[in-house]
């Protein structure tokens, strides 16, 4: 079964999925069942139930949004994935808040020589934002909006993210 919260946030709601006290969803919507259908087959095979609370996963990201900027740090996450794009998760959640990083560093970081690309493709399939902080990934070059270079819940969401961590 996997437990299903949505929490208000400055910038709108947050939808948090949990399966046996780890974090499988993280995401700005306000229908858990949006996250619920883009996760992996075996998260997805698992019975989704609305609760009111997800006890600290929920406190650590209201902690979060009120200016702690480590308390997700502690979650645990559960995030099936092949090999590459795991590595890149994990050095994705190395990035500090105020830190912000290349397609190419993250690639690097995640033990790829040449993978920009992949980098790109792991933070376009992150379900578990902002835990696996995508949002502190830009394009190495451009200005304004093009070197944020997007994200997938809106680019004044990146922007609002990246601000109050104070890399903008």
């Amino acid at each position: 079964m996997i437990h299903a919260t949505v929490l208000r946030t400055p910038i709108g709601p947050l939808a948090l999925l949990e399966q046996d006290t780890a974090l499988v969803g993280a995401g700005f919507t306000a229908d858990p069942r949006d996250l619920h259908a883009r996760l992996h087959p075996s998260l997805r095979a698992h019975e989704l139930v609305e609760v009111p609370d997800l006890g600290e996963i929920a406190r650590a990201h209201v902690a979060y949004f009120d200016g702690d900027l480590d308390a997700l740090d502690t979650l645990t996450v559960h995030a099936p994935a092949a090999p590459k794009r795991a590595m890149l998760w994990s050095a994705l959640r190395q990035v500090r808040p105020g830190e912000m990083i290349s397609y190419g560093e993250l690639a690097a970081r995640g033990g790829l020589e040449r993978g920009a690309r992949a980098a790109g493709q792991a933070c376009a399939r992150n379900l578990i934002a902002p835990v696996i902080p995508c949002h502190r990934v830009i394009a190495a070059g451009g200005t304004g909006a093009r070197r944020l270079n997007g994200y997938a819940y809106g680019l004044d969401r990146k922007e609002w993210l990246l601000r109050h961590e104070a890399a903008l």
